[in-house]
């Protein structure tokens, strides 16, 4: 399995600590808090405007280059441009609803960075005297808290489709209600492996058991799980189902103009944001600086460096979203529910079994031999039934095609059955099209006149000639 939840040591719970949170004076918190706001909104800016240059950079386009310094202030523009919009409000709408909805949506975007590790929590740094965490609160469920304040905000989407009073947006809105529901299921799974190898919930927690070596590598199906997850999560391309411009005029938002469709556009790249903090918390090190520069350098991990990294991992993954809208087309509906339900939850659940059952044979002191027998011996033998099962299933639908073909070849193809044309199916044959005869397989037609009649001979003498 290579570097993976085989290939690990001796198994070390780290401690949770929430002793240095909650000491911080009202002024300092009140200001941490405006840091995780300020933080928020800046990186959805810069995100903006580097999603635009770098598909543009990709489709061999200029990109947005007239506002500031090389196009730097296009989202700024944009946001000002759209508060000065006119505000509609329409007529068949539910307007408590109607106005509420952007408002749902977007409060609990910001509410996951609360919990968001951006340093160790140690107290390594002096702000205005005062020495504290870089991390505005923590819990000992924090990872819950996360997904409970997303859970939230799908309602913001629900709702919007709904209380719009038209088909467009109820349709969008229905989708990204099935969506969520269907990810956030994998999403779950994917951070319970997290959960059985740090054995806390706490961030901060989290990120200190990566000390030796990250969870994307302890865990590599768990990441790319949640990877794929995230990016449905985010209603992004190629998962932009709810937000399908060629089939829902624009999705859940259509009815919305002015502010309140800039509150929407804000909680997504928001909520970008926040998955690809969780994803850098829970998988890549958090605030650790890569293995090169934390082996050579020892103070890579204190003061205020760990900021540096934790920006930098994230906006890694903000361009891995513009790279996968750069480059991937929209997938059909059925084929991303077929993902979730039949290939990402089944196998975040046999992963999670592998994990749970690695981490009960390694805390009874079984050594790595050992444990590859046994996982070895599991993998082989759900082959083998796989094997069986796919056999037996061919067969079976072999034996249905031959019999379907031999129905269909007794009775013949109508594609005029029940009134509307149908295509034929695979093994169905169109009938023959009505074609008039030849000319020379036509019967002679007898006439009683003498003129008639001769015309009707030299016509019978010429096609005898032709024959």
């Amino acid at each position: 399995m290579g570097p993976s939840v085989l290939a690990t040591g001796p198994v070390l719970l780290a401690e949770e600590d929430l002793s240095t949170f909650g000491t911080d004076p009202w002024w300092l918190i009140a200001l941490k808090a405006v840091f995780c706001f300020a933080f928020l909104m800046l990186t959805v800016l810069i995100s903006i405007v580097m999603e635009r240059k770098v598909v543009a950079w990709m489709q061999l386009r200029i990109g947005p280059n007239r506002h500031g310094p090389w196009g730097m202030l296009q989202s700024l523009a944009d946001g000002v441009k759209l508060m000065f919009k006119e505000d509609i409000n329409v007529k068949a709408a539910d307007k408590a609803v109607y106005i509420l909805a952007p408002i749902v949506g977007i409060i609990p975007a910001f509410m996951a960075i609360a919990v968001i590790p951006f340093g160790p929590p140690g107290n390594e740094v002096s702000i205005f005297g005062t020495r504290t965490a870089m991390q505005l609160t923590d819990l000992p469920v924090a990872i819950l808290y996360i997904l409970a304040t997303a859970s939230v905000a799908a309602y913001g989407t629900v709702l919007a489709g709904w209380s719009s009073g038209s088909t467009y947006p109820l349709l969008g809105g229905v989708r990204a209600t099935a969506q969520i529901i269907s990810y956030e299921v994998a999403m779950g799974l994917s951070f319970a492996a997290v959960f059985l190898y740090s054995g806390s919930m706490s961030t901060s927690t989290i990120v200190g058991a990566q000390t030796e070596t990250w969870f994307a590598v302890l865990l590599p199906v768990s990441f790319l799980i949640y990877m794929v997850s995230m990016v449905g999560e985010a209603h992004r391309a190629p998962f932009d189902m709810p937000e399908s411009e060629g089939d829902l005029v624009g999705g859940f938002n259509t009815e919305y103009s002015s502010i309140k469709f800039a509150m929407f556009m804000l909680a997504e790249y928001v909520h970008m944001v926040t998955v690809s903090a969780l994803a850098v918390t829970l998988f890549l090190g958090g605030w650790r600086a890569p293995a090169p520069i934390s082996t050579y350098w020892e103070g890579a991990n204190h003061g205020w460096w760990p900021l540096l990294w934790f920006i930098v991992k994230i906006n890694l993954l903000l361009f891995l979203f513009v790279w996968l809208r750069g480059t991937l087309p929209r997938v059909r509906y059925d084929q991303f529910m077929k993902l979730g339900w039949k290939v990402l939850i089944p196998v975040s659940l046999a992963w999670l079994m592998l994990v749970a059952t690695v981490r009960a044979l390694r805390n009874e002191g079984h050594d790595f031999g050992d444990i590859v027998m046994w996982v070895a011996g599991a993998a082989l033998v759900l082959l083998i039934l796989s094997f069986v099962y796919d056999a037996v299933r061919e067969r079976k639908d072999r034996i249905e095609e031959s019999g379907r073909k031999a129905a269909e070849a007794e009775e013949p193809f109508d594609p005029m059955a029940g009134g509307y044309p149908v295509p034929p199916l695979p093994g169905q044959t169109l009938p023959p099209a009505p074609r008039r005869r030849p000319r020379r397989e036509r019967e002679p037609v007898g006439v009683a006149s003498g003129a008639d009649s001769e015309a009707g001979e030299t016509g019978e003498a010429r096609e005898a000639d032709d024959a």
